[in-house]
């Protein structure tokens, strides 16, 4: 890699969003949206507001920038609805999450710091990444007796 082609961690983020990727933001809503539609049938702004710690008016902000993007149908003060394109992505970025927790998980972090951290990575991750470590995940699926020689050494 050429020095021309190195970025700091802030340059690789907007290069990403120059990319058309979501923001970590827009990220965090419709993985947000998506669990709550899936696990609860709907959501509203308040409620999603809610979970995300943000002000209605704030969260209103970001749902119309998903609507943008073609991810979500939404009408102010009814249900938030999720397009099939904004369906397919954001079960991605829930596999993607839980991906990533798992690999936290075999290398021993506790469920509360697994679930914290592969909150903070997943954003900066490539699909390619992501990918590659659920090949891993499935691995030690495959192999339960080197998963337990790895338990052993890591502890």
């Amino acid at each position: 890699m050429e020095e021309k082609d190195f970025y700091t961690a802030r340059g690789y983020q907007i290069k990403q969003r120059t990319a058309g990727v979501l923001s970590p933001s827009l990220e965090d809503y419709l993985e947000m949206i998506t669990r709550s539609i899936t696990e609860e049938g709907s959501i509203r702004v308040k409620d999603l507001a809610a979970k995300l710690h943000v002000r209605p008016p704030s969260a209103s902000k970001m749902l119309q920038k998903l609507c943008d993007l073609g991810l979500l149908d939404y009408a102010k003060y009814g249900e938030i609805k999720l397009t099939s394109y904004g369906l397919k992505l954001g079960n991605y970025l829930l596999w993607r999450h839980q991906t990533i927790y798992e690999i936290f998980r075999i290398i021993g972090q506790n469920k509360e710091q697994s679930f914290a951290e592969a909150e903070l990575v997943e954003h900066i991750l490539s699909e390619q990444t992501v990918h590659a470590l659920a090949k891993i995940l499935h691995f030690f699926e495959e192999r339960p007796q080197v998963y337990a020689e790895l338990k052993d050494y890591l502890s």
